[in-house]
């Protein structure tokens, strides 16, 4: 039976990761966001109260927290601003735990631990200049020397690019299968930012998430030991679709806050603003807006939730997930907007918080799957042109325990 209720732990994590947003960002994200600063030192922060291993196993340096709890902080964080969220997705929802359930013990002892314990982060390359929703069209390889690989590629549009400590590289393996577009051909690495022909940047002019570190990273004959493969080799294509199902989780969470955020200031200005001697709250049509934003918070939240119960039960949130992360997305751009109309001409400067809103929330619609991807996959499953989703990989359970304190 579906049950949405929160834990107390639930609640208190919640109240948590709030009481840091209000003290360790809020008053300063405009300032960043103006200069595009990226203020790692957060990430120290978030590591100390175990927010980038919430979900990972005590036993691997993590908190022990179920998956509702991965969403609950991603929503949170993100009802701030995006540049929390973001690494969230990255560190925990796309690398993380794919090496939780891919990695070896070794793996996860040199890798994992120091990741939950937010000692080192981490990312995942998989998208590069000319293969996005087109997986299969990524050009990254890897040959065999002994027992050594070695790895040649670029990855574009990073999240914590150009800042994170290990990576997770997704290339070819195996010549044939690349130009037959295979994806059996395709294996995953476990990669270093110390490792010899490893480099990186970070891009600008970024239209929004301008506080946080988007880069590129670069492989030119990087030698890395047989060990240092994640899964099998051919199973990259599944790691990566593994690893984008978990990252649509965190995505839908922290876009279902960005409505959150818009619904609240809406709310805040539309009781403040005076027109012709009544508040604008009074009018229909600003009701209306809010009214808007109120339905989408509350089915966009019950969508992630959703998600996050059948990761907790170990079924496939494939779908779920899908449309959490379609829904979430689109209707947190229609909040952002709504939100502007409702500031009038205030809402076009950044004396008010909603013009962010909405620069950051238009770059969700696009990454962990377009929306036009998430439409023609919804469309098929109900169809019946694609079968029912079943896990392909179980994340571990929670079927015996809510949350862990």
């Amino acid at each position: 039976m579906i049950n949405f209720e929160l834990t107390e732990d639930h609640i208190a994590l919640r109240k948590t990761v709030k009481e840091f947003c209000d003290g360790e960002v809020a008053p300063f994200i405009k300032e960043w966001d103006e200069k595009s600063h990226f203020e790692k030192s957060i990430f120290t922060k978030m590591g100390e109260l175990g927010l980038l291993g919430v979900c990972i196993p005590e036993e691997y340096g993590g908190a022990g927290f179920d998956y509702i709890s991965l969403g609950l902080v991603c929503e949170e964080l993100e009802a701030c601003d995006t540049f929390l969220r973001v690494a969230m997705s990255v560190h925990v929802g796309l690398n993380s735990l794919s090496l939780l359930t891919w990695g070896t013990e070794e793996q996860k002892q040199k890798y994992l631990v120091p990741q939950a314990k937010g000692e080192k982060l981490a990312t995942f390359g998989l998208t590069e200049p000319n293969a996005g929703s087109d997986v299969i069209g990524m050009k990254s390889s890897a040959k065999r020397d002994g027992d050594h690989w070695i790895l040649n590629g670029e990855k574009m549009w990073i999240s914590l690019g150009n800042t994170a400590d290990n990576f997770l590289f997704f290339c070819w393996t195996d010549e044939e299968k690349r130009k037959n577009r295979d994806h059996s051909g395709m294996s995953c690495f476990i990669v270093e930012r110390g490792m010899e022909g490893f480099s990186s940047g970070t891009l600008h002019g970024k239209m929004g998430i301008r506080a946080g570190d988007t880069g590129y990273f670069t492989l030119q004959d990087v030698k890395v030991p047989q060990e240092n493969m994640l899964g099998h080799e051919g199973e990259g294509f599944k790691i990566a679709m593994f690893s984008l199902e978990n990252g649509r989780y965190t995505v839908a969470s922290g876009a279902t806050g960005v409505i959150r955020a818009s619904r609240d200031a809406s709310v805040d200005y539309a009781n403040t603003r005076e027109v012709q001697g009544q508040k604008i709250g009074e009018f229909q049509l600003v009701k209306q807006k809010i009214a808007d934003m109120q339905a989408d918070y509350e089915m966009c939240h019950l969508l992630w939730l959703k998600a996050g119960w059948l990761k907790n039960i170990g079924e496939s949130s494939t779908k779920a997930a899908s449309l959490a992360k379609w829904q979430a997305t689109i209707r947190s751009e229609k909040a952002a907007s709504m939100a502007i109309e409702v500031h009038g001409a205030n809402g076009y400067i950044n004396d008010y918080p909603v013009e962010r809103y909405l620069r950051n929330c238009k770059a969700a619609v696009i990454y962990e799957g377009t929306r036009d991807i998430h439409t023609l996959m919804q469309a098929d499953w109900a169809l019946g042109l694609k079968k029912e989703p079943k896990a392909r990989v179980s994340l571990p359970s929670y079927k015996t325990k809510e949350a862990a304190g």
